[in-house]
């Protein structure tokens, strides 16, 4: 089977697309959202182009930090990031948020960011080892994941409307 690169699903969320962006540019609100991301550590919320942050994240046993820098913050259009460990590119990471009706259309996309060479198969061992996910895996566990973040996305607009 062919390696997959990117990925992205998609809901309708119940909010304008000027809330969402707010809410999903807030880091800090990953660790309430994604089944992997527990916390987000950044220095002056909220993030713009160019901010660095820390995430922490755990998936059953395994536990590994991710060092992030957002690459593209557009207000109510598009919110991007890119993660790695130990000076190794891992993914990038983003959200584009389009007016459907009176809410959003909210997608979330994934790229992987380990594209050859030695760099990207040490970045492979790690996520194998610190993760449990090697590469075969990491779109299914990611598409879950995104599915779980998306629709607490969602609950989050449910219950502040």
């Amino acid at each position: 089977m062919e390696r997959q690169w990117s990925l992205e699903e998609s809901t309708v969320v119940d909010a304008p697309p000027e809330r969402v962006y707010a809410w999903v540019s807030d880091l800090r609100n990953m660790g309430r959202w994604s089944p992997e991301c527990r916390y987000v550590w950044v220095p002056r919320p909220p993030a713009r182009a160019g901010t660095r942050f820390v995430g922490f994240n755990r998936r059953g046993p395994f536990a590994w930090p991710t060092f992030g820098r957002v690459v593209r913050a557009a207000p109510g259009g598009e919110f991007v990031f890119d993660v790695g460990i130990l000076g190794l590119p891992i993914a990038r990471w983003g959200y584009r948020f389009e007016p459907e009706g009176e809410g959003t259309r909210l997608t979330e996309f994934w790229e992987d960011l380990r594209t050859g060479g030695r760099r990207a198969r040490a970045a492979e061992l790690l996520g194998t080892v610190f993760a449990g996910t090697n590469t075969a895996r990491r779109v299914a566990v990611n598409r879950a994941g995104m599915r779980t973040t998306l629709a607490r996305i969602a609950e989050t607009a449910r219950m502040t409307a």
